[in-house]
């Protein structure tokens, strides 16, 4: 069976610490969707270590960890991040595979990336500029190059063909950035790359299936940023849900089992788009600097509100969430109160329902107030040793989603993880 780890609201809940945690359990660890403009931030040695493409399960040994095909690849960044990777003493070969039906992303797709963004003036989507949103375009298109097309040896003339089509689409944007140096960069990574276990993704993961393995399936981003049931237009370029698990991966969906949901104690999001709790005040800023708010990749500084239980329960339901697992909770110890968001008001009227079109609808939120517990988390090892205002603060959210938080974050580190049930 697979067990699938992904987040619940718009990226950036910590899902690689939750991942790291839970992946001495399983013999494989497998992201499914996204590219680098994923970060996911672990502890290794209480050193930070940052993680773009390769899965979180990386530095246990005796796990096996592959980039499925639903993922779009960089080589270059792939290639930094296995250096970074060895340095700790990682072998890659015996523990990193990579399905030859991943979709590469080009300098090409940078570049497209980067003009299109560049001529939407303050309409930006707020892309990270990695090249995701133009790959999963060819992916589509069906013209994208694949990491099993590094193996032929007419790679570089379909690399030409496809370039001289970009190239187009670059002139239409009036954009002449010279991008020679980002192109001997990738061939140098692409050669690296070659080198390492290419494997039939699909056949690879269903053979460790019938072998009885444990497979954790690992997303990135959020379900808010899911490219069908996201805040469209504002969303990233793949199904981020549970869904994308089985043609990420190339598996039955009666093999999943569990799907363990993360979600932080508030609510955070990157880049343009709507974000109903937003707290666009000192409120905010506060949750901003306590919460070390600025994102793994871009370093961008993300948008914090309180937590929202509309959008929640609606990533629950269409994930079908078994379990979940609320990061951050010590963030809010400082706080003497707390707001949640139980319903949105549109148009004068009250829903617990996620609108068709959020940024037009605009809804605002309603809240029901609690007082904050106002005392230190972190150091605590069960859940005995939470405050009682924490504990009512998790009971409210476990009724109002009807799904239950088996685990509490109270820091950044790998013991900072309370169980609750």
């Amino acid at each position: 069976m697979v067990d699938v780890i992904l987040g619940l609201q718009w990226g950036d809940e910590g899902k690689g610490k939750i991942v790291d945690f839970f992946a001495k359990d399983y013999d494989v660890i497998a992201r499914f969707q996204g590219g680098p403009n994923a970060g996911h931030t672990l502890y290794v040695n209480d050193k930070k270590v940052v993680l773009h493409q390769i899965p979180s399960g990386v530095f246990h040994a005796g796990t096996v960890n592959l980039i499925g095909n639903g993922v779009v690849l960089d080589p270059v960044v792939l290639k930094r991040e296995m250096e970074t990777v060895k340095s700790f003493g990682i072998d890659l070969q015996k523990n990193l595979f990579i399905s030859e039906r991943t979709h590469l992303i080009l300098p090409t797709h940078r570049a497209l990336d980067k003009a299109a963004e560049l001529s939407k003036g303050n309409q930006k989507i707020g892309s990270t500029l990695k090249g995701i949103g133009p790959t999963y375009m060819d992916k589509t298109g069906r013209n994208g190059l694949r990491v099993g097309d590094l193996l032929d040896k007419n790679f570089t003339t379909a690399y030409i063909k496809l370039r001289l089509k970009h190239q187009r689409l670059l002139d239409n944007f009036n954009f002449h950035e010279d991008i020679t140096s980002w192109e001997e960069e990738f061939f140098e990574a692409a050669e690296i790359l070659k080198g390492m276990n290419i494997v039939n993704g699909e056949y690879f993961i269903n053979n460790k299936i019938k072998e009885g393995k444990k497979v954790l399936a690992e997303g990135a981003q959020g379900s808010m940023l899911d490219i069908d049931f996201g805040t469209f237009p504002y969303v990233t370029s793949s199904n981020t849900i549970s869904a994308g698990v089985s043609n990420g991966l190339g598996i039955a969906p009666q093999l999943i089992n569990d799907v363990i949901g993360v979600t932080k104690a508030y609510c955070t999001r990157v880049g343009s788009g709507p974000f109903p709790t937003e707290l666009d005040n000192e409120l905010g800023e506060s949750l901003r600097k306590t919460g070390n708010e600025f994102g793994a990749t871009t370093g961008r500084p993300r948008r914090c509100g309180w937590i929202d239980l509309v959008a929640l329960r609606y990533a629950c339901m269409i994930n079908g969430v078994t379990q979940i697992v609320m990061t951050k909770a010590d963030v809010l110890d400082a706080f003497k109160e707390l707001q949640v968001c139980t319903t949105y008001k549109i148009n004068g009227k009250e829903t617990t329902e996620v609108p068709f079109q959020m940024d037009r609808q605009k809804p605002e939120p309603v809240y029901q107030q609690f007082t904050g517990w106002n005392s230190n988390t972190d150091a605590a090892k069960d859940y005995a040793a939470l405050p009682d205002r924490m504990k009512e603060y998790v009971k409210y959210i476990n009724e109002y989603l009807g799904v239950n938080i088996h685990y509490i974050s109270n820091g950044p580190g790998r013991d900072q993880l309370i169980k609750v049930f």
